[in-house]
């Protein structure tokens, strides 16, 4: 039998065993990340710039090609970062930890223990290049609120300046409607409104982009198309029916109808329809619908089509939007630009751009993120945006996004997106349907409340245009602030609880 010394001898030298084990595991680890993530910088931008930033970028997604879910339990029994949270800080958490563990066994680690400065350093950056893309913060919370202006707000300055005095920190304006006189007319109501509340409030112009919508359309009165129903989409000849198609839709961008090919997926209206294309002929296309939801859904012109297994071999920026950069150039603090998916979307519009006259202070870039390429692309176009100097940031289109890839990844992606964007010190804005019934309806559903709460992670959210839409910024204003006394990104902040 064992006496009390003999066991606390044994446990002493597991515990010496393991924590050598651990301080083994995750030096390798750190010199895996730093060797790999010299590579990929390389392979992102030859050549080499300084980008700190972007380097941290290339560890984090070198890290995360491991799975390190068995060592960062094994750190956690030893009070240690579990490293689940150091998307801003990938070898400085590292370094920390390598520290500790030497520190645990009497040891010098060969990486000295960051500074507080130099761990926090990321979330420093990120914020200052949040300033510059969106302008300053309000006092009592970290995002900033986004609202898409109706045209109406061109007549009215009053409706924008109770936006502004609700919170609204950065006024969308979507070139697909309306024109340039109204642009500008909303733009010169939103720097009045800024004046008039002393507080500075941005102007994003987002560009159109090539909208693949239904538009001529032909059905039976009142039908719905159901699961299991056909329907052709046309290229150039008016819609039509047939005894067993009744109904059919022309497009806007008649090309889709020739790349599609059978067995790929269409969604229509924001994914209320899926269908798959059963043959394709000249001129048009035929699908059978294979999801819808309860009730059915009617075919009507200007709804949106996604395509998400089809080679569109699109150009983001169309003649309509080259005409526009004119007016954003001189109204807009940003651009959004949509459809963007490749590094050379990127070159395309700054080409555009460069035929214009420079401006003083250089227009932002916020690439919305709607498309699988565009996902699979992102620490590319990051890193073209940064060689390009400008102020830039990403927003998180769900709502074509979840056509694209389907409802049930969209939660997954804009994770993921979230956590390369704060490696990477790139601003978020977390878009579509946030507070939707009530900006609609005057009344917020429980779960869009959660949705809303969860948008406090990312640096702006944006409401669209609705008639309650004043009610929501009031509304977003105050719960923005209250998750900040709770959370920082992935990093719970534990102010003291009241309830109990």
């Amino acid at each position: 039998m064992h006496d009390t010394n003999s066991i606390a001898a044994i446990d002493a030298d597991e515990r010496t065993i393991e924590l050598g084990a651990l301080f083994s595991e995750v030096r390798a680890l750190r010199d895996r990340v730093a060797d790999e993530g010299r590579s990929l910088l390389e392979s992102l931008i030859p050549g080499g710039v300084e980008a700190d930033r972007l380097e941290n970028l290339c560890h984090y997604l070198c890290l995360r090609r491991h799975d390190i879910r068995p060592l960062q339990r094994r750190l956690m029994c030893y009070g240690l970062s579990s490293l689940g949270r150091l998307e801003s800080r990938v070898l400085p958490t590292l370094d920390a930890v390598l520290s500790a563990l030497s520190a645990m066994q009497g040891m010098t680690s060969p990486y000295a223990l960051p500074s507080e400065a130099q761990f926090f350093a990321g979330e420093a950056e990120l914020s200052a290049m949040t300033q510059r893309l969106l302008g300053s913060g309000r006092p009592h919370r970290r995002g900033r609120i986004m609202v898409t202006l109706p045209g109406e707000a061109a007549t009215d300055p009053d409706f924008i300046l109770d936006l502004a005095r609700r919170g609204m920190d950065v006024a969308r304006i979507n070139c697909a409607h309306d024109g340039p006189d109204t642009w500008e007319a909303m733009a010169r109501h939103v720097r009045a409104a800024g004046e008039k509340i002393e507080r500075r409030i941005t102007v994003l112009m987002d560009i159109a982009g090539p909208k693949i919508r239904t538009e001529a359309v032909v059905a039976d009165k009142g039908a719905k198309l159901t699961t299991g129903d056909l329907f052709r989409l046309v290229a150039s000849r008016e819609p039509y029916q047939t005894e067993d198609v009744r109904f059919c839709a022309a497009v806007s961008l008649p090309e889709i109808v020739e790349r599609v090919e059978p067995g790929h997926k269409l969604r229509y209206n924001d994914g209320k329809l899926e269908a798959v294309v059963e043959s394709v002929s000249k001129g048009e296309a035929l699908l059978r619908v294979t999801h819808v939801k309860a009730g059915g859904v009617k075919l009507k012109p200007e709804k949106g089509l996604n395509l998400p297994d089809t080679a569109l071999g699109l150009s983001p920026l169309t003649a309509k939007d080259e005409g526009d950069l004119a007016a954003v150039i001189g109204n807009a603090d940003m651009l959004g630009y949509s459809f963007v998916s490749r590094p050379e979307d990127l070159d395309l519009l700054e080409k555009a751009l460069g035929a214009h006259p420079p401006r003083v202070e250089k227009l932002g870039l916020v690439a919305k993120i709607e498309q699988p390429e565009a996902v699979r692309n992102l620490p590319a176009l990051i890193a073209r945006a940064h060689t390009l100097g400008r102020p830039f940031g990403v927003m998180i289109a769900r709502g074509d996004l979840a056509a694209e890839i389907g409802f049930e990844r969209v939660a997954e992606m804009q994770e993921e997106i979230l956590w390369l964007c704060e490696a990477a010190s790139v601003p978020t804005v977390w878009a579509t349907q946030v507070l939707e019934d009530l900006v609609k309806d005057g009344l917020p559903s429980r779960g869009e409340m959660t949705d809303a709460a969860m948008a406090a992670r990312a640096e702006c959210v944006m409401l669209n245009k609705g008639p309650a839409v004043a009610e929501a910024v009031t509304l977003l204003d105050t719960l923005l602030a209250r998750m900040d006394e709770h959370i920082f990104k992935k990093t719970p902040t534990l102010r003291a609880l009241k309830s109990w």
